[in-house]
């Protein structure tokens, strides 16, 4: 058993889908065991978006590397082909979208959490994601167009991408008394 934090992002709220993406998780299985609606500031928005120069400079190569795959001169749009000022940049659009509007913060429990969430969520990239993810399903927003714009991807929701992230991020989100232990009635029968 795992738990991960999913946050259902302001584009996804302001388009009234929060119900139906969190439908599709208790239908795989897996355990709503604690959830809010907060509008996030700037500060706490940072704390999640890391300034962790590996992190930052992941995201670089991400969006340099969707840039040679659609034939986009970097230097053109971004004004750099450096990997870390490139993720500042990007860091900065993240910031500005998670307080862009409400969001709904969520940690879900159940048999490889992390694993089976980021299954069901899809690619980052929406334009990417497989048919049938919710990311796939609900969005296709492209990352060429989002850095052309000078903005964040809409991709919906945030999902931990390792059982350490989650850790992390669930005290970040959540303090300890707002995380509920309780059995599903199903839970005999799908375990």
């Amino acid at each position: 058993m795992e738990r991960t934090l999913i946050l259902v992002k302001p584009d996804a709220v302001k388009r009234a889908l929060t119900g139906k993406i969190l439908t599709r998780f208790e239908e795989a299985g897996l355990k709503i065991v604690a959830m809010k609606m907060v509008w996030v500031d700037k500060d706490h928005a940072g704390k999640h978006y890391t300034t962790n120069e590996e992190f930052l400079v992941g995201m670089g190569n991400k969006t340099l590397k969707t840039y040679a795959e659609y034939g986009k001169d970097p230097m053109e749009v971004m004004g750099t082909k450096d990997p870390l000022e490139i993720g500042k940049m990007v860091r900065e659009w993240n910031l500005e979208f998670l307080t862009s509007g409400p969001v709904v913060a969520v940690v879900l429990e159940g048999i490889h959490a992390v694993t089976n969430v980021r299954k069901l969520v899809g690619a980052t990239l929406p334009t990417f994601s497989e048919p049938g993810s919710i990311r796939g399903t609900y969005s296709i927003d492209s990352p060429v167009l989002a850095n052309d714009r000078k903005r964040a991807v809409r991709n919906m929701i945030h999902a931990s991408g390792t059982p350490e992230e989650a850790v992390l991020e669930i005290e970040l989100w959540f303090h300890k008394k707002e995380i509920h232990e309780y059995s599903r009635a199903d839970e005999s029968v799908m375990f």
